[in-house]
Parts: C-alpha cells; structure tokens; sequence
C-alpha cells in the first residue's frame, strides 16, 4: 500500500463514517435536462460496488449534496444509503448533526467532494479526499486526490484505500 503514507494508513483505519457529496464526485458532474424537466445523471457502478463493501465493513455511507433529486434517493435506496441529504445550504450543520447522531469523533469521519462547498467539512473531518478533477484549492488541502476523475470511479478508489487500510479486501 504505498500510494499512501503510513499516517494517512493509520488515519483511514479509524473510519466508521463515509459522507459524500453527489454532483461532480458521485457523478462526472454533469446534469442533463430533457424538454419535460426531467434530469438524468450518470453514476459509476463501480462506486456502488465500493459503497456495499462499506456496509460489510461496518462504515456508515453517507451523502449531502447541495442539489435535491428524486434520482439521489433512487440510487441511494439502491445502495442502502440510509443517511441522504439533499437541498442542503450548510453541509457543515448536516456534518455536525451526524456526528452527533452517531457518537462519532472527527477523525472517525471521512468526507469526498469536488468544490468549494465541501471545503469546510474537509477541514474538520478526520480525513478527506478529492477527486482528480475537483477543485484546485481542495486538491492542495485534503489528505488524499484521487487518480481518476468524479463519477469515474474516484469513490471507488477511495474506498479501496480505506478498506485496504484495514486489511479488508
């Protein structure tokens, strides 16, 4: 496992909670609209397939997104996602609140996101990551980018090291 450093080995080892946003790291970021309003966006089943070795684990999945859509909840049914929340302003507060929900300590907690709005959570959540094409300012800060782009597997990815961390897989 040497893509990593030994501290951020030890770091991921005490995950027991996954948050991630949706747009941009979930999915390539990309929303299409048909002429009827209906939205579509695309997820990598090789994410889904890392979320369901989470549960095996015993790590919580979670997800907060800015945006709200009925094809979130879809795929987080599919999934068995029990913590979605969407539409959310402030994901901070929505982090905070499961902290607390779970009796969890900061580093117990990992989040992934691509953008601005996910920097805060970054900066208090045990360990974050990014994904390859997310933005600048959250590549240079979290603690690990991932090789591959949103909705093309970063998720997966990311899971791997933490599951490998754990000597899991």
């Amino acid at each position: 496992m040497s893509l990593i450093s030994a501290e951020l080995q030890g770091k991921m080892r005490k995950i027991k909670m996954l948050i991630m946003d949706v747009d941009g790291t979930l999915t390539d970021g990309k929303i299409y609209l048909g002429n009827d309003g209906e939205e579509l966006k695309a997820f990598n089943v090789k994410d889904g397939l890392g979320i369901n070795l989470l549960h095996k684990e015993g790590i919580i999945p979670a997800i907060i997104t800015g945006r709200s859509s009925e094809i979130v909840n879809n795929r987080a049914r599919e999934l068995k996602i029990e913590e979605v929340h969407q539409g959310i302003k402030d994901k901070l507060e929505v982090y905070r609140y499961l902290k607390e929900k779970y009796g969890l300590q900061d580093e117990e907690i990992a989040y992934i996101g691509d953008d601005l709005n996910d920097l805060e959570i970054m900066e208090e959540a045990g360990v974050s990551f990014t994904v390859r094409d997310g933005a600048l300012l959250l590549q240079e800060r979290c603690d690990y980018c991932a090789s591959k782009n949103g909705g093309e597997g970063a998720v997966r990815e990311i899971i791997d090291l933490i599951l490998l961390s754990r000597e899991s897989l």
